[in-house]
C-alpha cells in the first residue's frame, strides 16, 4: 500500500501543518519563504486576535493566548530564507471533556473516517488534527503571505456576508475594508450583523449551531497568475480553502448564479482604463480559465453548521458495536463563522503568494525592509 502524506501545500512557498487539537503545540513550517523579509512574533498578533474565542456571541468557553513563537527561519529581525517554523502552545486542554468520544462517534466529525484511516492510533481528544484548531497555523503562514504580498500591493480582506439564512446587503471592497474589520462578525453590514450575533445567541442557548457563507476578496492581484490546466488559480484556491475544517462549498464571482443567467448577462465585457485591460462587470470573479485576470479576485465559502452541539444525537458505539445516543458536551463555538474569517484570508493570501512566485514576481531576497 503507497504511502501518501497530505499535510503540505504549495509549490514555491509551500506550507506544512502540524499539530493537533490537544497536543502540545499546533503550527506551520513555511519553506520558500523569501530571505529579508522583516518579521517578528508581534507581527501574527492581529490575525490571531481575530481567530481567537471569546470576542463573537457563541463562541467557545476555550481560551488560548495563541501566541505565536518563531523557532526557526528569523534572524536578527528578518527572514533568512531557511525554513520558517512558528509554533502556539496549547494551554488550555480539557482531555475529560472528550473521554466518551473516544468510542461514541460524534456526528457532523471526522471520528469514524479517521478511525478507519488511522486504525485506531489517531489523537482524538478535541477532534485532533481534524479540529478547527489546526487553522492557528494557517493563519500565521497567511500573515507571512500578506507580508510578502504588500510588496506587490496586493490587499486581502475577507467578511461575513451570511449566517442562519441573515444575509449581508451587498457592497464594494471600500465598505467591507472600512466597516467589517471592525464589527465582532466580521460583517460589514451592521444590522444584519447584530441579527447575526442575536440568532446565535438564541441558537447557542438551545444546544444548536449555525453555519453561513463568508466572502474573500483580493485586489491588486496581477494579471497571468495561474498555470492550467489542472493547477488552475481557482482550482487551487479552492483546495486551500476545502483544507479548512467546515468548509464545504466554494464560488467564485458570480458562482452557481451563473448557471442561472444567460451568456449576455454572465460574460463581462471588456474595456481600457488607464491604459489598462479591464472588465466592466467580474462575474468571473477575477479569474479567466484558471488565470487571473486583474480584476478584484472573490470567492465565497459556505461554513457548514458546527458539528459539536449539546442536543442528544443518535450514533454507535464503535467498541461494543452497538445503537447509542450522545449529547456533546465539552467547550464549542455555536457558529464558528466570524473566527474562520481571518483563516479564508490566510489561504487566499498563501495560494495567491506562491503563485505570484512562481511567476517570478517576488525575488529570492527582498531589499529595503525594515522592523
Amino acid at each position: 500500500m503507497s504511502s501518501c502524506k497530505g499535510n503540505s501545500y504549495g509549490k514555491l512557498f509551500t506550507i506544512t501543518s502540524i499539530g493537533e487539537s490537544h497536543g502540545s503545540v499546533i503550527g506551520i513550517i513555511i519553506d520558500g519563504c523569501p530571505a529579508g523579509l522583516a518579521l517578528s512574533e508581534k507581527d501574527f498578533a492581529k490575525d490571531l486576535d481575530r481567530r481567537r474565542a471569546g470576542a463573537v456571541a457563541g463562541s467557545t468557553s476555550r481560551k488560548e493566548k495563541d501566541a505565536a513563537e518563531i523557532l526557526s527561519g528569523v534572524f536578527n529581525g528578518f527572514t533568512t530564507g531557511a525554513p520558517v517554523c512558528l509554533v502556539i502552545k496549547n494551554e488550555n486542554v480539557n482531555d475529560a471533556d472528550y473521554a466518551e468520544i473516544q468510542s461514541k462517534l460524534r456526528p457532523g466529525h471526522a471520528d469514524f473516517t479517521a478511525h478507519e484511516k488511522y486504525g485506531g492510533f489517531n489523537d482524538w481528544r478535541g477532534g485532533g488534527r481534524f479540529s478547527g484548531r489546526i487553522t492557528a497555523g494557517f493563519v500565521m503562514a497567511g500573515t507571512v503571505a500578506k507580508k510578502i504580498l504588500n510588496t506587490l500591493g496586493v490587499e486581502i480582506i475577507a467578511h461575513t456576508v451570511e449566517i442562519g439564512g441573515i444575509a449581508a446587503k451587498a457592497t464594494d471592497y471600500a465598505s467591507v475594508k472600512k466597516n467589517a474589520v471592525k464589527d465582532t462578525m466580521f460583517c460589514a453590514d451592521k444590522n444584519a450583523a447584530k441579527k447575526m450575533a442575536a440568532l446565535i445567541a438564541k441558537t447557542k442557548a438551545v444546544g444548536d449551531s449555525l453555519g453561513g457563507i463568508i466572502e474573500g476578496i483580493a485586489v491588486n492581484v496581477p494579471s497571468g497568475l495561474g498555470e492550467p490546466v489542472f493547477d488552475t488559480l481557482d482550482g487551487e484556491l479552492a483546495k486551500a480553502l476545502l483544507a479548512i475544517p467546515a468548509v464545504k462549498g466554494v464560488e467564485f464571482g458570480a458562482g452557481f448564479a451563473a448557471a442561472r443567467m444567460k451568456g449576455s448577462e454572465n460574460n463581462d465585457p471588456f474595456s481600457i482604463n488607464n491604459k489598462q485591460v479591464v472588465t466592466i462587470t467580474n462575474n468571473a470573479g477575477g479569474i479567466l480559465g484558471g488565470i487571473s485576470t486583474g480584476m478584484p479576485l472573490v470567492v465565497r465559502v459556505a461554513v457548514k453548521p458546527t458539528a459539536s452541539i449539546a442536543l442528544k444525537q443518535p450514533t454507535v458505539d464503535i467498541q461494543k458495536m452497538k445503537p447509542a445516543a450522545l449529547a456533546i458536551g465539552g467547550r464549542h463555538d455555536a457558529c464558528i463563522v466570524p473566527r474562520a474569517v481571518p483563516v479564508v484570508e490566510a489561504m487566499m493570501a498563501v495560494t495567491i503568494c506562491d503563485f505570484a512566485m512562481q511567476a517570478g514576481l517576488i525575488p529570492r531576497v527582498i531589499k529595503g525592509q525594515k522592523s
